[in-house]
């Protein structure tokens, strides 16, 4: 396996969209999930700090493996560089689903 790979993951958690960067991604064993691994954070000589990075190193600083459900991945991409780790908030924003109206009898 290619070391060198970085991959960007956003799904869903709880009105959340979760953006982290790992360097293993997989389908699990667990049917309907898919496997992170090795969750990548900014280096702590970064002079900004952000406060949603911070809290997604405290909450997966001992987390060996998560399982996220493939229904909450929005999108998985392999990129060159990585990036911030974010919590963006789904509620008022623009990127939510919407079902589109359905007129019946038309």
């Amino acid at each position: 396996m290619d070391d060198s790979r970085l991959y960007k993951i956003s799904y869903y958690n709880q009105d959340k969209v979760y953006e982290l960067y790992a360097k293993q991604v997989y389908e699990a064993d667990l049917y309907g999930f898919i496997t992170i691994e090795e969750v990548v954070f900014g280096s702590k000589s970064d002079v900004v700090i952000d406060p949603s990075e911070e809290k997604l190193k405290t909450e997966f600083e001992s987390v060996k493996r998560s399982f996220v459900p493939m229904h909450s991945v929005i999108r998985i991409d392999e990129v060159k560089e990585q990036g911030l780790c974010k919590i963006k908030d789904t509620k008022g924003s623009n990127n939510s689903v919407a079902s589109f109206p359905n007129k019946r009898g038309v």
